[in-house]
């Protein structure tokens, strides 16, 4: 589903933070903010309601509304379906309505398709930060015709800052985009361009200002954190020490980290910081060597497993380890199946996105030999779900009976839900309203959920 961005849920205030644009185009203009993929996007949708409430836009969730702003996904098939029926949703709320479509989908589209669909401003990668004005220009000029403003990416970072998180205690901190490394079944590299780096000067001050706004969780988030600093010649581990000294900072965690690019120095980073949350998202997407190598992935299994044992002598052995794993890429077999499904269980995962192998056009694996049927597929993905569920719910029986920090930030099914430094969900036994940091109580576990007191 996606990800609606609103400051009528979540109570922001117009302003906070940056300073405003001299006038105000958009004063008095309903905008309404979604993102569909990665946190990447959900981290560059909420950057672009500050930019939005900068210019006096109201940022709403729900129809009537003047412009609609979606950003896209394509990392798979059916991110593309969702994307488009996303955009159809938007422009069935009126004619006068501007639909601005930026993100992956948008930077791959053709012009005509889109234009065909209803789109009027199609934005791509690295160009988002000029939307809002776009948008206020669109809305003023009586023509309102179809334009489309995407280019060449280099190493261009997309100037979007964030004014304050809609979540309470939580704010994503984009600091990296791009990728150097292509997996053969990625697009992303395609759609986000090569790999740059936010100045670390920059990520200070917007962790400053989400510090002053009452946010004390930052999550950093990038399409390949771990090649943070190597185009700018700053460093992963030297950004996470002086995040270290944010004041007003008391979590700090990361989207996610290829297994290839934590080298020692962050390690030490990680191990010295007193705000880094034991938990790190370690995307391995298969155990098999043999479609590891296919994947052109760079590590084999036993690399995989040699990692999560150093990661857990540094961190301590309640390093709470997630992934991603793709089942039935081209040329797996049952028993390369099975290896996976063992590597989890080995390197003691706890939560997995499983989903099986969608061929993407442009991508080395979509013309590679041994494409899996279908069937086969949706079985190994039915499967693979199922391995997840059981990884978890086995993590998370390890915390029963232990003291635990939960980050409380809503209500689910009418009662307060939230977060453990270690990125378990929680749920107290009681019927009460939560909105805050505290300690609890773990005293049982259901499905991977923590309940507590």
């Amino acid at each position: 589903l996606p990800i609606c961005v609103s400051s009528t849920r979540c109570g922001w205030t117009t302003g906070a933070g940056l300073p405003s644009p001299k006038s105000e185009p958009l004063r008095g203009r309903r905008v309404a903010i979604q993102a569909l993929g990665c946190r990447t996007n959900l981290a560059e949708a909420e950057a672009l309601a500050s930019a939005f409430q900068r210019r006096g836009a109201l940022i709403v969730d729900e129809p009537p509304y003047d412009a609609a702003v979606i950003v896209t996904c394509s990392v798979t098939a059916v991110a593309d379906r969702k994307s488009r029926q996303l955009i159809n949703r938007c422009r069935r709320a009126g004619e006068n309505v501007c639909v601005a479509v930026c993100g992956c989908w948008a930077q791959g589209v053709g012009e005509k398709k889109a234009a065909a669909m209803g789109v009027d401003l199609l934005i791509g990668n690295r160009f988002k930060g000029e939307l809002p004005d776009r948008v206020a220009r669109w809305l003023e000029d009586r023509a309102r015709s179809f334009e489309a403003v995407r280019g060449d990416m280099g190493r261009r970072w997309d100037s979007l800052e964030l004014d304050r998180s809609p979540y309470f205690g939580r704010a994503f901190v984009k600091v990296q985009d791009g990728c150097d490394h292509r997996c053969t079944y990625c697009i992303v590299p395609v759609l986000r361009g090569p790999s740059v780096s936010r100045p670390v000067a920059d990520i200070l001050a917007e962790a400053r200002r989400c510090a002053a706004a009452g946010q004390f969780e930052l999550i950093l988030t990038g399409v390949h954190l771990g090649l943070f600093g190597r185009d700018s010649g700053e460093s992963f581990a030297a950004l996470v020490r002086a995040l270290d000294s944010v004041e007003g900072i008391q979590r700090l965690r990361f989207g996610s980290l290829e297994p290839f690019s934590i080298g020692d120095d962050l390690l030490e980073a990680l191990a010295q910081s007193p705000r880094f949350c034991r938990h790190l998202h370690l995307p391995v997407q298969s155990g098999d060597d043999e479609i590891l190598r296919r994947m052109g992935r760079g590590h084999t299994a036993a690399d995989y497993l040699k990692l999560v044992e150093r990661l857990r002598a540094a961190l301590g052995s309640d390093l709470h380890i997630s992934t991603d794993v793709m089942c039935a890429f081209p040329g797996e077999s049952e028993t390369a199946f099975e290896n996976t499904l063992a590597l989890l269980k080995a390197a003691r995962v706890g939560r997995v996105h499983g989903f099986h192998y969608s061929p993407r056009p442009g991508t080395p694996a979509a013309a590679m030999s041994g494409q899996i049927p279908t069937e086969i597929a949706l079985a190994r993905a039915e499967r693979l779900k199922k391995a997840g569920r059981e990884c978890l719910a086995a993590e998370a029986r390890r915390w029963i009976g232990r003291e635990v920090e939960v980050l409380f930030e809503g209500r689910q099914r009418g009662r307060a839900q939230g977060y453990t430094r270690g990125y378990f969900e929680f749920r107290p036994e009681r019927e009460s309203i939560y909105d805050e940091l505290r300690k609890m109580t773990v005293v049982s576990s259901k499905n991977g959920v923590l309940w507590g007191r």
